[in-house]
């Protein structure tokens, strides 16, 4: 229930000030270009801590005829307001120590002057003042709603700037930048809100009130002002303003306004016939307005207008999401829940999860099937169902998503009136330490409760992937007799540059159906070992990824041929010099780990390609260790001559090979690597990257030996070494 107050506050005044923080977004940016503009103005001549008052004034007596005053403005350039000795009054930047004039200060531009008004009051006055701080203390709390719910879904505060899931564009980015840019935005807020409450005297007075000041008249009126002692010990970095006295009669006294206070000195004895510190509100108002509006800075004015353009940035995101979030929801319909004989539960705090629920849907209609898709807090009777399918995410630590939370509860108290087949699918990411946590919750109470029985195990699917889900249908198809085809996901796929590349040498396949193929780019292709070669058949145009290892200039790839794949055929059929057009998709998170100590590379099948380019560039000679899984001992022969190579030349430490069908050895790579467990995640303590790839089942199988072992000897979750890089897997 929590969470949902938190979410629906956040989108509630998000909704209520989404017009004016637009305005005031873009209003800002602009107002953020002139304190940049200022501060590059030549007029900075010395570092001011290095002046004293004592020589800024002497300098300006012996330059012009009369000084009235001195101000040192937010960019520490120095300004008078003096007489010059032609009689005319004029204010200038001068010189701090030379008292030369360096240039008269402009006029606001029209252009900041007409952004500023409309920025602070909408051109309303008084009543656009005010609720230009009501939305600026909205501001704050959209703010800190969107801070809990950013901690929630990462799982922790100590989790905050931990990797975010890999989501659709909006909603990754909007917790991204969000985390980024939250301080300086509440700053926005919090100053804005702050001036606005100053403007209508809402806080203590920022007035300095001095007593009454007695003079001495009895003084000395031939005392050079630059000789007094007070002004050789104020620093001109220390100062704000100086007036100087009105006339030369000791009853005047020179105003001088610190940092931090304001004292009043006698003319001729420098006496400070007063002195008064500045109240907290005042420092507090001039502080809000340096942070509200950069000025002095211009690495703040940078993150002020960044942070402004981010605002622009969330409210689109925001609408993005709360789109989303309705066109997936779905409507409870009564009528369909009494006759359906498969009911689908969805568990999604985004509506992400629901797409594939629609997919499911959809393939299931097509065999002929009543289907319902509801939330899991709509859980009910269900008359005729005979199977129950639940995909469910995990939201912050564990925690069920909001559209799920009443489904344990509604478990023991719901009873069907027949037997039910249940499977249930865990949507999340590894990333996270409870990774599909209320999946295993889910799971656990129906397999405690009477009158279900379990189809397949929990699935578990990390970052939304597709083709995991279409897996999770295969197994599912086979344990129901049901033939399941999923519809295509509506992914728009960048379609890459093409480039012409040259059979080198193919071999042909062997006992799996797997050969190797080697090409050189005829032009300019770019490419590293672990990126993918894509090609798109004109008969479906649906692209197909291989994994490249790049050897010197050229590239190799291990493919599987299918009877009826079109594309391995097509490869299969290549000779050398033939030629063929494909795209390169940069896979750079999946490239040789140049800081690893150690890296342990486990794969099976045609997963071991990019692995044969990474460790030739092993150049450091680091210990790299080879995991790899085939079916037989002809499996591995074809990658043999490269793996002797890559062991002569020191650049690959240990190969350790796994056969399932070969007699008296029928083991998996996931054997090997549950055996030498302790080792791995030894090897994790000190620094060692593990890279997996190959089929998905086989990387869910690692993954969750790994993560028995990382607890079990580390007392550390996996999740903890993906966050840091130690962790890299490219499988499908």
């Amino acid at each position: 229930m929590t969470i949902s107050i938190w979410r629906y506050s956040h989108l509630l005044l998000a909704l209520s000030t989404g017009l004016f923080l637009i305005l005031a977004s873009i209003t800002g940016i602009i107002l953020a270009f002139e304190p940049i503009q200022g501060a590059l103005k030549p007029y900075n001549m010395v570092a001011l801590s290095e002046v004293t008052l004592a020589e800024t004034i002497g300098t300006l007596q012996a330059e012009y005829e009369e000084v009235l005053s001195i101000e040192v403005d937010a960019n520490d350039f120095v300004l008078a307001d003096v007489l010059t000795n032609d009689g005319e009054g004029k204010r200038l930047y001068i010189h701090p120590k030379t008292g030369e004039s360096l240039g008269e200060p402009s006029p606001q531009h029209p252009i900041f002057q007409f952004t500023t008004n409309l920025h602070r009051s909408l051109f309303l006055k008084s009543a656009g003042r005010f609720f230009v701080g009501l939305v600026s203390f909205l501001l704050c709390l959209i703010t800190i709603t969107g801070l809990v719910l950013i901690v929630k879904r990462q799982g922790g505060i100590s989790k905050l700037f931990s990797k975010v899931q890999k989501d659709y564009f909006e909603l990754r980015y909007h917790v991204i930048l969000g985390r980024l840019f939250l301080v300086p935005i509440l700053i926005l807020a919090a100053t804005g809100a702050f001036l606005s409450a100053e403007k209508f005297s809402l806080l203590p007075s920022t007035l300095v009130v001095h007593e009454r000041v007695n003079p001495d008249l009895d003084v000395d009126e031939s005392v050079r002002l630059q000789e007094l002692d007070i002004f050789k010990t104020i620093s001109l970095a220390d100062v704000r303003n100086v007036n100087f006295p009105f006339t030369p009669f000791p009853e005047d006294y020179f105003e001088v306004a610190l940092n931090d206070k304001e004292i009043y000195i006698h003319q001729y004895t420098g006496e400070i016939l007063s002195e008064k510190p500045y109240p907290f509100t005042f420092l507090a108002s001039k502080l809000s307005l340096t942070l509200h509006t950069g000025q002095g800075s211009m690495l703040w004015s940078l993150v002020l207008l960044l942070a402004s353009s981010s605002l622009l940035f969330f409210i689109y995101s925001g609408f993005v999401m709360w789109r989303k979030r309705i066109q997936n929801s779905v409507k409870f319909d009564h009528k369909n829940a009494d006759v359906c004989s498969h009911v689908i539960l969805v568990g999604s705090e985004t509506g992400t999860t629901f797409g594939f629920a629609k997919l499911l849907e959809k393939a299931l209609n097509k065999l002929g099937k009543e289907v319902l898709v509801c939330q899991l807090n709509e859980y009910k009777t269900f008359k005729k169902a005979e199977h129950l399918i639940i995909l469910t995410a995990t939201y912050g630590e564990g925690d069920p998503p909001t559209n799920a939370r009443k489904f344990m509860d509604l478990l023991e108290t719901v009873q069907q009136p027949n037997p039910l087949k249940y499977a249930v699918i865990g949507f999340g990411s590894t990333l996270y330490p409870n990774y599909c946590k209320y999946a295993i919750d889910v799971e656990k109470g129906l397999a405690a409760t009477s009158g279900f029985e379990q189809t397949i195990p929990l699935y578990k699917i990390d970052n939304q992937f597709y083709d995991a889900f279409r897996e999770w249908a295969i197994q599912w198809s086979k344990a129901t007799g049901e033939h399941l085809e999923l519809p295509a996901m509506g992914i728009k796929n960048k379609i890459p540059k093409l480039h012409e590349f040259e059979v080198v040498s193919k071999i042909e396949p062997n006992r799996d159906d797997t050969f190797l193929i080697r090409l050189k780019a005829k032009g300019n292709a770019k490419f590293q070992s672990g990126d993918l070669l894509e090609y798109r058949p004109t008969e479906d145009g649906i692209p197909r990824w291989f994994s490249i290892a790049k050897l010197g200039q050229e590239m190799l790839l291990s493919i599987k041929k299918h009877e009826f794949g079109i594309v391995s055929n097509y490869l299969d059929s290549l000779k050398p010099l033939e030629n063929l057009k494909a795209g390169i998709k940069a896979n750079p998170h999946f490239h040789f780990p140049k800081k690893a100590k150690e890296i342990i590379c486990i794969s099976n099948g045609t997963g071991i390609a990019p692995f044969l380019g990474i460790i030739a560039e092993n150049n450091r000679k680091i210990p790299i260790h080879m995991y790899w899984g085939g079916r037989y001992k002809t499996s591995l022969e074809i990658y043999t001559p490269y793996l002797e190579h890559l062991k002569s030349a020191g650049k690959l430490k240990t190969l350790e090979v796994a056969l399932s069908r070969t007699e008296g050895s029928n083991t998996y790579v996931q054997d090997l690597v549950k055996r030498d467990s302790q080792f791995i995640s030894k090897s994790l303590k000190n620094g060692a990257v593990v890279m997996i790839c190959g089929a998905l089942r086989m990387q869910k199988d690692v993954l969750e030996i790994l993560e028995k072992s990382t607890l079990e000897h580390l007392a550390t979750s996996l999740c903890d070494f993906e966050a840091k890089g130690q962790l890299k897997m490219d499988c499908y």
